[in-house]
């Protein structure tokens, strides 16, 4: 049997790459958001893609391997190089954290070393594509034999994604215990014990509560300000912290409910979104639906918020990402749209 009746070819191949790389890129930013059940399937996706790029770059190196001898190793050609070690890399590591690898690199861990390599496969593949694209043709994307084996490589995908929880149940690995994001239990029930974590560069010196006020500001009829010993632990919620550097925990938070703060504040007819301010700059904002139901926390576990997680109060937002639990909070805001401005605030705010 010719097995290259079996494989796409060698364009559709290029053209799978592509894709695959092209899909992981998406669903990977696309899973920082993915807090619900009824998103994990784009966490099945960038599985998926993960598995046929794994299928199709070994037909890929292994085609272009006369290309890559010292003799022939052109500059173009070194890049590509590159791309593949840092593609590969990715794999390796995406795989290795799947079935409970560790890697203790400091402030960082396995996980951000997989998201660091992924992130850095886009760059590279462009300045590659500037070296090698060429237009789909009719027949790159049809045919019989590009079609089946397409076809297979995908069902195949899909089956060894699903095969590795019962493995990692069976071999009773570290991978065993994650959520549908992909993140592994830590701490909870320990009140303050869980990974103190920050946003890129957002990291304040610890807050003064002597000097500290929470304001609910915005559209709203009796603008208001707390001073800390007047926000006590009279509500509490039990919720589960998804960090988007792989890890979840889950506590009992007391505090404030934020629905009560607006009550107070009387928040007129257009209110429609509420945001949340750090004493960092750093913010996020929820419907006011969502957020009436979200709490402030003012302490985990019964123990009083460490620094590190957020005193003197932190946004407690079942459902969500980490990155959107908002800490140091010292404002509460009111408006009638959506401040498009926060999704920078959150990546210089540190700075």
């Amino acid at each position: 049997m010719d097995y290259r009746q079996l494989t796409p070819a060698p364009r559709a191949v290029d053209w799978g790459l592509l894709v695959s790389v092209a899909t992981l890129l998406a669903t990977g930013v696309a899973t920082m958001f993915t807090g619900t059940p009824a998103t994990a399937w784009v966490i099945d996706l960038h599985a998926i893609a993960g598995v046929v790029l794994i299928a199709l770059l070994p037909m890929k190196l292994w085609r272009v391997r006369h290309r890559v001898t010292p003799d022939r190793l052109t500059a173009p050609r070194a890049l590509s190089v590159v791309l593949a070690v840092d593609a590969t890399a990715a794999l390796v590591t995406g795989v290795w954290w799947i079935f409970g690898g560790t890697l203790d690199l400091g402030p960082w861990g396995l996980f951000h070393l997989h998201v660091g390599l992924g992130l850095l496969v886009p760059p590279l593949l462009l300045w590659h594509l500037r070296y090698r694209f060429h237009t789909p043709t009719r027949r790159t994307i049809g045919g019989r034999r590009n079609v089946l084996a397409y076809a297979g490589v995908l069902t195949a995908g899909a089956l060894v994604w699903r095969v590795q929880q019962p493995v990692n149940e069976l071999l009773d690995t570290a991978g065993a215990d994650r959520r549908f994001t992909g993140s592994r239990e830590d701490g909870s029930r320990q009140g303050n014990r869980f990974p103190v974590t920050s946003w890129v560069a957002d990291d304040p010196d610890p807050v003064d509560p002597a000097d500290w006020t929470l304001a609910v500001t915005g559209r709203v009829g009796n603008p208001s300000e707390y001073a800390a010993d007047e926000i006590g632990p009279a509500d509490s919620e039990d919720a589960l912290l998804d960090c988007t550097s792989g890890w979840y925990s889950e506590h009992e938070w007391r505090g404030v409910r934020v629905g009560n703060l607006l009550d107070a504040a009387e928040t007129d007819d257009a209110a429609a979104w509420v945001q949340f301010r750090s004493v960092t700059g750093y913010r996020w904002s929820l419907p006011i639906e969502e957020a009436r139901d979200a709490l402030l926390a003012t302490h985990v576990d019964d123990e009083r918020l460490s620094h590190g997680h957020g005193f003197p109060l932190r946004l407690v937002a079942p459902d969500r990402r980490g990155f959107q639990w908002v800490k140091w909070v010292t404002e509460v805001r009111v408006s009638k749209r959506r401040e498009i401005g926060e999704w920078l605030a959150i990546f210089v705010s540190g700075f």
